[in-house]
């Protein structure tokens, strides 16, 4: 812990925090139990918590904002894991409690004994990435991504960004830029990183200018930065939504294009359907891939599908996706168990890819594009402290999602009077 650090016994509410220097010895935290596992709404509650200790690679960091992503309503759920049994495994003291948030743009208010890339008052962006630099495959050569110890902050670990302080890793913290404001910093991260990562990772699949990117979900948080990166590299991103206002919004951020899948009857599994049912689905899937070739101008198929509905569109990406081309997943929220139709996957030599996040450097990347080229804001509401569960049950029903839900913690007025803004 920095030199200089005091504690105070008081608690501050949300909205307010003591000066830099000063730690409360507990804060304000949205946490989930065994007992409370369900709704969203009443999963989280908000708790008086004590601020857990500081190792020497470890920084503390006071929230300004925080980003809303899918993996809370599964940490509320209890599924499709039970986040509060591996509570602990992560090199922390097993707690009764578990605080989720992925990613958050705050200040640093201690750091410990040997953090060196950031200091005390520093503004911050949070990567979820997380693992142990010293495990024998990292101090091997090999990529953290691919460690035994690598996991989610706020998911698969504790101490997340639903609290008015986190615990993270020296190596989670970027310097927020200062074009980015609080809200569009804390909500970049997990979306922005987990992109780069799919359409830049990849050797022989990465995107080139010109490739036609087929993007489900497109007016969502992954979707909209996956419009304009694909743009920023000079690619022709193409959005699959739920309706036209969705798809007016995905044109707005820069795609080519939009599919409206409720004009599709075709979703779902493909196993067990007779001859004549896959004749019907060709049928269908084949309609769905003369819509690719309208927008792009020609019998052009997709070098790259960003898939994360899973099991009810799979099947669909793999026959839409070009010779040689890639179906790059990063989740399933439709279903874990997914049919293809075997005879795309070999005969037209595609991939099936998946990608989990996105290490430092896509980050690093991501936000220069988003500093070379003018991103649109990718978010579309702002909730405050106390409508945290809200925000979840409004992700989770679909309301109003055009882009990323961010919540804020710390007020514009408290950061002015502080010279944070």
């Amino acid at each position: 812990m920095n030199m200089n650090t005091t504690y105070t016994d008081q608690i501050y509410e949300p909205g307010t925090l003591p000066p830099l220097g000063c730690i409360p010895r507990r804060m304000h935290a949205w946490t989930i139990r065994q007992d409370r596992l369900g709704d969203p709404l009443t999963a989280f509650r908000d708790e008086i918590v004590e601020l857990p200790a500081l190792k020497p690679h470890e920084v503390l960091v006071a929230n300004v904002s925080v980003g809303i992503n899918y993996n809370g309503i599964w940490a509320a759920r209890g599924a499709p894991k039970n986040v509060l049994d591996a509570n602990g495994t992560y090199g922390d003291d097993r707690q009764s409690f578990h605080i989720c948030g992925s990613e958050a743009s705050g200040i640093v208010y201690a750091t410990g004994e040997a953090v060196s890339n950031v200091r005390v008052g520093d503004p911050v962006i949070l990567s979820a990435s997380k693992y142990d630099p010293d495990c024998p495959w990292i101090r091997s050569g090999g990529l953290p991504e691919y460690s035994p110890t690598y996991h989610m902050w706020g998911y698969e670990g504790n101490w997340g960004a639903f609290a008015q302080f986190s615990k993270v890793s020296d190596y989670q913290c970027v310097l927020k830029p200062s074009e980015l404001d609080w809200d569009e910093a804390a909500v970049c991260c997990a979306t922005g990183t987990t992109v780069n990562r799919m359409l830049c990772h990849w050797d022989g699949n990465r995107i080139r200018k010109g490739d036609v990117v087929l993007i489900w979900g497109g007016a969502g948080g992954l979707g909209t930065s996956a419009i304009q990166q694909t743009r920023a590299y000079g690619g022709i991103p193409i959005a699959v939504v739920s309706g036209t206002e969705r798809g007016a919004y995905c044109k707005s951020m820069g795609a080519a294009g939009y599919i409206d899948r409720t004009r599709f009857t075709h979703w779902g599994s493909i196993a067990g359907l007779d001859e004549a049912g896959m004749r019907r689905w060709s049928m269908q899937a084949a309609r769905f891939r003369n819509e690719i070739y309208e927008i792009a101008g020609g019998r052009i198929n997709p070098a790259i599908v960003l898939e994360h509905p899973g099991g009810d569109t799979l099947a669909t990406s793999l026959f839409v996706c070009a010779p040689g081309g890639m179906v790059v997943l990063c989740g399933a929220t439709t279903g874990y168990l997914a049919t293809v139709d075997l005879r795309h996957l070999w005969i037209y030599q595609k991939r099936i890819q998946g990608s989990h996040a996105g290490s430092p450097e896509n980050l690093k990347e991501y936000l220069r594009l988003r500093q070379t080229y003018d991103f649109a804001s990718s978010v579309c509401r702002v909730y405050p402290w106390d409508q945290l569960p809200n925000a979840h049950k409004d992700m989770e029903q679909g309301t109003n999602l055009m882009g990323k839900f961010a919540v804020r913690i710390l007020p514009d007025s408290w950061l002015e009077e502080r010279n944070c803004l």
